[in-house]
């Protein structure tokens, strides 16, 4: 892990600079050669590992996601990027320049939260405590997707262990759920009027909602597994979510982070300042090339699905698309001015549209229309007792909220043949899929890998249809300093290597 050696110190400081561009009212580090720790309280430190999270999540995460579960492709003039997404380049994504650093931003995140716990912890801080282990276990289980087993118990330990051993994937997920759990203890021991307030970006220190969103993301765990894991386990688990009673994120309860973000260069919304527009309100060059693939914009047309609008461009009256990985450059039918961009305002009258709403709109953790989702496909299965079909309509009805459908053209879909409930799992996942488009575009990837739901069409640019990417490779970062660990773990080969969970 060379990148990120665990020098506490260099942490920090990174730590204070991320704040500080974030939020401009913190200066602790007048002297930029000496620690800073010591300067830097519980309230300065959860803001930053917080809004890392979620930058990650929505940016690095979600662009993989949108290219390989079915969203994404370039237009032609653009066929020339992502080439090595396009193509399933293995060795070129782990490359240390070129290459795609989720591990390394994984573990720095984790990092960050490691930090806070440990003085949380010396301070009797519980609230801050919990935070800081939901956290790392969603980081691990985010890890587990992307890379099967990594290190968990002898990771996180710096200089004193720079080669650490790596566990099954199956056993960190366990883990982690158990890391949430032991989180949400905290959180409910917590003194009362000792919460972090404003500090927590997340929920302003609701300890209600930190607790569904813990239950959220552990049966979120919980589905990843339902197609390899004893129903033991399963039971058990989904035993102690409800033993606990808090449950789920329920509607309007939406994981959104507004760090203070501003209509300025390098201080607006990430997702809307590299996707959509810069300061200058110039269209940016991926605004000009990222397209729907038309797969998707054919799910939303069979439909009649009003989200479609408030997504994307029309093109004289429809919606034009392309097809992912598609080597050809054709420009009379998937060039940029013949199919169909992100709207935003700029599309839209100046008003906010369905992802790109403004400038300053909030990063989004997870939806409740996620949530939604997660808990009908667990009634489907007979896991909690609620209804499958009450659950999966409100699901629905919080996507068009988020999407700014109006609640007469989101109640006429429901009616809609294609969408009236059926019972059947690939309808729900099809539809989650549709709600998750450029949002949380990681999970529709996860889900097609457990799955195989939907059927989008595969790359173009890959010599064989059958084959998927599974995974990333262990990146070169890794490979230089724990070779001996990472050569343990077998193949790790994105098309051929598996993780754990998949069917």
């Amino acid at each position: 892990m060379k990148r990120i050696k665990y020098i506490r110190p260099i942490v920090i400081l990174l730590l204070a600079v991320f704040f500080q561009s974030c939020n401009g009212f913190l200066d602790v580090n007048e002297n930029p050669n000496a620690p800073v720790s010591e300067n830097l309280k519980l309230e300065a430190k959860l803001p930053a590992a917080l809004l890392a999270t979620v930058n990650q999540e929505s940016g690095q995460l979600n662009l993989l996601g949108a290219f390989w579960g079915g969203y994404w492709g370039t237009t032609a003039e653009g066929a020339n990027l992502y080439f090595h997404q396009k193509n399933y380049n293995g060795p070129g994504l782990r490359d240390v320049r070129d290459g795609y650093p989720v591990w390394e931003t994984s573990y720095t995140n984790l990092l960050y939260y490691h930090i806070i716990r440990e003085q949380a912890g010396e301070e009797g801080s519980l609230f801050y405590l919990g935070i800081t282990k939901i956290m790392q276990g969603w980081h691990f289980l985010r890890l587990v997707d992307i890379y099967n087993n990594v290190p968990f118990d002898e990771a996180l330990q710096g200089t004193g262990n720079v080669t650490p051993a790596y566990e099954p994937g199956s056993e960190v997920y366990r883990k982690s759920i158990d890391l949430i759990t032991s989180g949400m203890a905290d959180i409910r021991n917590a003194p009362a009027g000792l919460s972090p307030g404003n500090a927590d970006l997340l929920f302003k220190g609701n300890s209600r909602l930190w607790l569904r969103f813990a239950n959220t993301v552990k049966l979120r765990a919980l589905l990843r597994q339902s197609e390899v894991a004893p129903v033991s386990y399963i039971q058990q688990e989904i035993g102690v979510i409800q033993s606990e009673g808090s449950g789920f994120l329920s509607e309007g309860e939406n994981a959104l982070i507004q760090p203070g973000y501003m209509a300025s260069t390098g201080k607006m919304n990430p997702l809307w300042e590299t996707y959509y527009r810069n300061v200058e309100g110039v269209e940016t060059a991926l605004h000009q090339d990222i397209r729907p693939t038309q797969y998707l914009l054919d799910r939303y047309m069979e439909r009649e699905d009003p989200r479609v609008d408030q997504l994307y461009v029309a093109i004289n009256g429809t919606f034009r698309g392309v097809r992912f990985g598609d080597p050809v450059v054709n420009m009379e039918q998937y060039g940029r001015s013949v199919t169909s961009s992100f709207k935003g305002p700029a599309e839209n009258s100046g008003q906010p549209a369905g992802i790109f709403k403004s400038a300053t709109q909030a990063s989004v953790l997870m939806t409740s229309s996620e949530s939604l989702f997660l808990q009908a496909e667990a009634a489907h299965r007979g896991w909690i007792s609620q209804s499958a079909e009450i659950l999966y309509q409100k699901a629905i009805a919080e996507s068009m909220k988020y999407l700014g459908v109006s609640l007469s053209d989101s109640e006429t879909y429901m009616t809609h043949p294609m969408v009236a409930y059926q019972g059947t799992l690939t309808q729900l996942i099809t539809q989650k899929w549709l709600a998750l488009n450029t949002i949380s575009s990681i999970e529709a990837w996860s889900d097609y890998r457990r799955l195989g739901l939907p059927e989008f069409p595969n790359s173009r640019s890959v010599n064989n249809p059958d084959v998927r990417p599974n995974r990333l490779m262990y990146p070169e970062t890794e490979r230089m300093t724990n070779l001996e660990n990472v050569l343990a773990q077998g193949s790790d080969d994105i098309l051929s290597s598996r993780i754990w969970w998949q069917k």
